[in-house]
């Protein structure tokens, strides 16, 4: 599984996230915080380099797109498809753990759907940017999706293609 956005538990490199309002806004919406804990977990937005390596170093095949309809009242969404490494693109995972946390995000955005999706049950019912910005997530990701939550409920799962 994997979020529409990106997540974090404790210390380390994150270069997609979000220090300000919509990291907050992430972090309450989609109820973001430690189980045990209660700790809150850091929040940025969608990072398909990550996505890209994880696939390949744990061999996935597929995904299943979780917390879509928590981006749903943002005008723009921002989706990370690259790093700049002192002032060098690089759209793979860096080398070094060095280079990775001087990574800053290269973003490619995409339009918004405001509007409630937890009711949808197929792909089509999908307001069109929604649509948009899986297929977008999909192809950047190295793996393809299966299904795509629109909530938190089991029936909120709109399945893509049979695993």
């Amino acid at each position: 599984m994997i979020k529409a956005y990106t997540t974090r538990v404790g210390a380390g490199p994150f270069p997609t996230e979000l220090l300000d309002e919509d990291g907050e806004r992430l972090r309450d919406l989609g109820a973001e915080f430690g189980t045990t804990t209660g700790r809150n977990r850091r929040c940025g937005w969608y990072d398909a380099v990550i996505a890209r390596y994880a696939a390949r170093i744990n061999g996935l095949t597929e995904f299943a797109l979780t917390k879509l309809d928590i981006l749903g009242s943002w005008e723009r969404i921002p989706v990370c498809v690259a790093y700049e490494i002192d002032g060098v693109r690089h759209d793979e995972m860096p080398m070094t753990q060095s280079e990775f946390h001087h990574a800053k995000p290269v973003y490619e955005f995409f339009e918004g759907w405001n509007e409630d999706i937890s009711h949808c049950r197929s792909f089509e019912e999908l307001p069109k940017n929604a649509q948009v910005y899986v297929k977008a997530l999909e192809e950047m990701s190295g793996a393809p999706f299966w299904a795509v939550g629109v909530g938190p409920g089991r029936e909120q799962t709109v399945v893509l293609r049979e695993s």
